[in-house]
């Protein structure tokens, strides 16, 4: 049984609200083929280059979704009702597709806390999380996640990191005395960005770093840790 099979056979977590929602952005983020092919010309002239084709696309993707798929979204947001967590901190909350699967999970009085840069983004998601019913559980911080995310108050049940690539380890390591044995890291797109995200997944899966961690077959990759 794999992963579709197991979350075919749950039933649907969400309230009528959220999933309405939920369906509609995901109607939405179709559209990222399109932002993808203005970015590609961009993208293949920095490769050409030399250089960083993912920094030549950041200009486009402002307005990309990027969301996770619908399969891990209710496998997100099953854990999180699994794990009992109270606090659970994103970083990459984009237009909140990822927020409203994991807020819709905290158990009663808990807090979701997303981070995003891109204003834009950060409007959209606030918007969608109130539409859903989960702003008065869940917030969404403009700005450097490095900063905007460094004053949270441990312990921190789930830590999903699904933005820059490059900010997932130092990111980790800022907020790991904030985790508590038990807790969950959950990374997207170690498949996606298997070499950028190499050193990231090498410190995961090495015991003497502090986690037990396994890749999970979701077309993308997700790395899913327990703090040990």
């Amino acid at each position: 049984m794999d992963v579709k099979d197991i979350l075919s056979s749950v039933g649907s977590p969400f309230s009528q609200g959220s999933g309405l929602v939920l369906e509609r952005l995901h109607r939405d983020a179709q559209n990222d083929r399109k932002v993808f092919l203005r970015s590609a010309p961009a993208a293949f002239g920095a490769w050409i280059r030399g250089r960083s084709p993912i920094a030549a696309a950041i200009p486009y993707l402002k307005d990309a979704y990027l969301p996770v798929s619908p399969e891990m979204g209710r496998f997100l947001q099953i854990t999180a009702r699994l794990a009992g967590a109270k606090t659970i901190v994103e970083f990459g909350s984009s237009f909140g597709i990822s927020a409203i699967y994991l807020a819709s999970g905290l158990m009663p009085g808990g807090r979701f806390i997303g981070s995003e840069r891109e204003p834009n983004k950060v409007i959209r998601a606030r918007k969608n999380l109130a539409e859903a019913g989960l702003s008065e559980v869940a917030e969404i911080r403009e700005g450097d996640a490095m900063e905007t995310l460094s004053d949270i108050e441990g312990p921190i049940d789930i830590l999903f990191l699904d933005g820059w690539k490059d900010l997932y380890l130092p990111l980790l390591q800022k907020l790991k005395p904030k985790l508590r044995p038990g807790s969950l890291v959950m990374a997207d797109n170690v498949y996606t960005f298997k070499r950028d995200l190499a050193p990231f997944v090498m410190f995961m899966q090495d015991p003497q770093n502090g986690f037990a961690s396994v890749t999970l077959p979701f077309s993308s990759g997700l790395e899913y840790a327990v703090a040990l």
